[in-house]
């Protein structure tokens, strides 16, 4: 399995270097956005716990439950709403709750993983102290003083609040570098294979991710396989000349299909035509 090392980037953002040298932005949920999902879940859990409380009480006299059984049905049905619920949804669902599906969350491991039993019971045991203890005072201010608002239950455990509503990718589309559009008005580019053009193609739509020392290495390694099919080749930064390669390709070949298309719009008449004389029979 690759090693993975952990860096903070910014107040939300958190970037994660894999074994392959690609660095991933990996963003954590903002206070507020914690802050609701806690108060959804809790308030979920604590209603549970109340209407336990209401139906014992309830059916206390019918069964003559005496106080020290309603007494221990009390601390059961506090552990089993505040501690033994909590421990299991998120087990279950891999650091997910109504609250954090409300926000577009889930709870991660600090290296990006999913959470195990271990991270949600601590999670949840923690919380009986620094949410209901404190109303949630001691949460806050500890989630406060750091810059992926974490609890006291997310420092222990290791965890965090992942944001998964993200924007939708958007394939970079390049234009010819400006620094060489003289040369590419000129330059002889020819087709790439199919395999080659894809690497290109792969490695500028995901550059930005990659570190520096990877990025510098693989924009070197494709333009000594690109420069095979370009005459001539220009001095300049790899990254760049590949992108303008792969700009030069797309615009001619946009323009040889463009004329090709004008052709057979031309020719549409006598193609479809009926020969001269031939009766159309409809």
């Amino acid at each position: 399995m690759a090693s993975i090392d952990s860096v903070e980037h910014d107040e939300n953002l958190h970037e994660l270097v894999t074994g392959e040298a690609v660095a991933l932005d990996l963003r954590s949920s903002s206070f507020v956005l914690r802050a609701a999902g806690t108060i959804i879940d809790y308030l979920l859990y604590f209603g549970s716990y109340i209407g336990i409380i209401v139906v014992m009480f309830s059916l206390a006299d019918q069964f003559g439950l005496d106080q020290a059984l309603m007494t221990a049905i009390s601390v059961v049905g506090l552990v089993l709403c505040l501690v033994v619920i909590p421990t299991a949804v998120e087990t279950a669902t891999h650091g997910k709750s109504l609250g954090k599906l409300a926000i577009g969350s889930r709870i991660v491991r600090d290296d990006g993983g999913s959470i195990g039993f271990r991270h949600a019971f601590i999670r949840a045991l923690t919380g009986v102290f620094e949410i209901f203890m404190t109303f949630g005072g001691m949460a806050a201010i500890i989630a406060l003083l750091n810059g992926r608002a974490k609890r006291l239950g997310d420092l222990v455990a290791g965890t965090y609040s992942q944001n998964e509503r993200v924007s939708a990718a958007v394939t970079p589309v390049y234009g010819v570098p400006t620094v060489l559009a003289e040369w590419a008005r000129t330059a002889d580019v020819a087709t790439l294979p199919d395999a080659l053009a894809r690497r290109v193609a792969a490695f500028l739509a995901q550059a930005a991710s990659l570190t520096p020392v990877t990025r510098e290495r693989f924009s070197r390694e494709l333009a000594d396989e690109v420069s095979v099919f370009v005459s001539p080749v220009p001095a300049a930064n790899a990254e760049l000349f590949l992108a303008a390669v792969v700009s030069v390709r797309r615009d001619r070949e946009s323009t040889a299909l463009g004329l090709e298309r004008s052709g057979l719009e031309r020719l549409a008449p006598v193609l479809g035509g009926l020969p001269r004389g031939f009766p159309d029979r409809g």
